[in-house]
């Protein structure tokens, strides 16, 4: 069955956004189209633009030149050239290029914006890059090179550069010339007219995009840590009272008490899990402290979901065309400080999430805090099981410190000055989406461990019902390790589901739906 989102420029959410990045490799085609309502808008805008040209006032990316050059006039008749020459100059990105998901999330984001109606582009652009959306043609978008301040430029500009019939792009697994690619999908490429070019680089979609979908693998991730997290808490018998009810509710932080909430849920019905003084009067922090370090995480990425959530909707290029007082008003939306502080955060919560959880397979692994088998081996001495799980660990760790430095409190100047700060927001987005990569990796590894420290213990059939869940298809990727063997491509394998939102999936509909809220 055929699934359309409509586009208002006012209702896309992360969910939507992850649909679209992601159904047409899947089971169930995907379209897009603006919505009948949005259309008036759109035209009225165009019409504002024609008459400024028509008059000859001066508008910034009109008939101005950009950036520094803003105070030299372009005379009518080159209004075409300028737009071709600002997307050739424009498009220079280097690096590998963003993958095809996350390319379609910045190609809906983008038309999402010029629905809006303040943009001034003609309605054939906006139908032509939706075409393209619909019929698979994907541009080549290099993945560095944008200071996230007078929008993502070098980025963009990759996307218009292919409407121009220019430009590489991926077409059914095929990269083609632009040209070719439009050809194949029965496109054709198009001139951009007066404003159009601007209208097309000058906004936030890349770093908006690449968030996006990492806060979506994120808010999954921070729901799969309390399952991982309940898993060791039972092979290692901690104790339940830490989870009680009554004592979160003396620290009333929404996230640590959903957290609590959510462990609670995961350990229902175990014959595992102690009270105190049955084992011991209290847990090591990393285990005790679950709701509050998880919580903490969870309720960062609330936040960053209303600024995408608000970023997704907004108009973000410069200058804003109103066309019901002929207006044109030059601003700063297109800088991305919103959005860089935004994947900053989220880039702790997340890494947050990998630091407790290395410390949980550590308790697991080392003899002396879990009173196991060293390093979870059958024969230890002969055999190392799983020593070097918590050395990849804690390299993945280490180096989710360095990403999470902050990107935002950077800035170069650029311009010649004119655009004299500027968010860094894209490299933040980027660093956040290999830090969810990399904690993927480390609870995959928690979660190998606490699946054998289950086994050895022989506990499997004593497990709550949803962690007895989440081991069985931990073992699915991951057979028990009754010897040594390189456990490489199983980490890798689990940690893509993990990052797929493939398995439990009323986890993945749960992150969904809370992205709908």
């Amino acid at each position: 069955m055929a699934i359309t989102i409509e586009l208002t420029g006012e209702h896309l959410t992360p969910a939507d956004v992850w649909r679209v990045a992601f159904i047409p490799h899947g089971q169930e085609p995907i379209s897009v189209r603006v919505a009948a309502a949005a259309w008036p808008r759109i035209r009225a805008s165009r019409r504002t633009v024609e008459t400024l040209v028509q008059e000859g006032r001066p508008v910034y990316g009109v008939n101005t030149g950009f950036g520094r050059l803003a105070d030299i006039a372009i005379p009518e008749s080159e209004t075409v050239a300028l737009q071709r020459n600002l997307i050739r100059s424009h498009a220079c990105a280097v690096g590998e290029p963003l993958p095809v998901e996350t390319v379609r999330a910045l190609m809906l984001l983008r038309a999402n914006a010029l629905v809006k109606g303040y943009s001034g582009i003609r309605e054939e652009t906006l139908t032509l890059l939706i075409d393209c959306l619909n019929a698979g043609v994907h541009p080549r978008i290099p993945s560095q090179g944008s200071l996230g301040a007078s929008g993502d430029l070098a980025p963009l500009a990759h996307l218009a550069l292919v409407l121009m019939g220019e430009g590489r792009a991926e077409h059914h697994g095929d990269w083609l010339t632009g040209a070719e690619a439009l050809r194949r999908a029965g496109l054709r490429p198009l001139a951009l007219q007066a404003k159009e070019g601007l209208a097309l680089i000058n906004g936030t979609q890349a770093m908006t995009a690449i968030g996006a979908l990492a806060w979506m693998r994120a808010h999954y991730l921070i729901d799969l840590a309390d399952g991982i997290g309940a898993m060791t808490f039972e092979a290692l018998r901690g104790v339940q009272d830490a989870f009680s009810p009554e004592l979160h509710e003396l620290r009333p932080h929404a996230g640590q008490e959903q957290s609590a909430a959510s462990l609670r849920a995961w350990l229902q019905g175990s014959r595992l899990i102690t009270a105190q003084g049955d084992v011991r009067v209290q847990d090591a922090y990393s285990l005790r402290c679950m709701p509050q370090v998880h919580g903490a995480s969870r309720q960062a990425a609330d936040y960053v979901e209303q600024v995408l959530l608000v970023e997704q909707n907004a108009a973000t290029d410069n200058p804003l065309v109103f066309s019901d007082t002929g207006k044109v008003i030059s601003g700063g939306h297109f800088h991305g400080q919103p959005v860089a502080l935004a994947m900053d955060f989220l880039k702790l919560a997340v890494a947050e999430m990998a630091d407790i959880s290395e410390r949980r397979t550590e308790r697991l692994v080392n003899p002396n805090l879990s009173g196991l088998s060293a390093f979870l081996a059958r024969t230890p001495g002969l055999s190392s099981g799983l020593m070097i799980l918590q050395y990849v660990a804690a390299s993945l760790v280490s180096e989710n410190k360095v990403l999470a430095h902050p990107a935002s409190v950077d800035s170069i100047p650029s311009s010649a000055g004119q655009e004299d700060h500027v968010s860094m927001g894209t490299t933040a987005a980027r660093q956040v989406t290999a830090i969810v990569q990399n904690t993927a990796r480390v609870l995959a590894i928690e979660a190998i461990a606490a699946a054998e420290a289950i086994d050895l213990q022989g506990m499997a059939e004593r497990m709550a019902p949803r962690t007895a869940t989440l081991y069985g298809m931990i073992r699915e990727y991951v057979p028990a390790v009754r010897e040594d063997r390189s456990l490489s491509e199983e980490i890798e394998a689990l940690a893509g589901a993990f990052l797929e939102l493939r398995e439990l999936p009323e986890m993945a509909e749960k992150a969904k739906k809370a992205a709908v809220r």
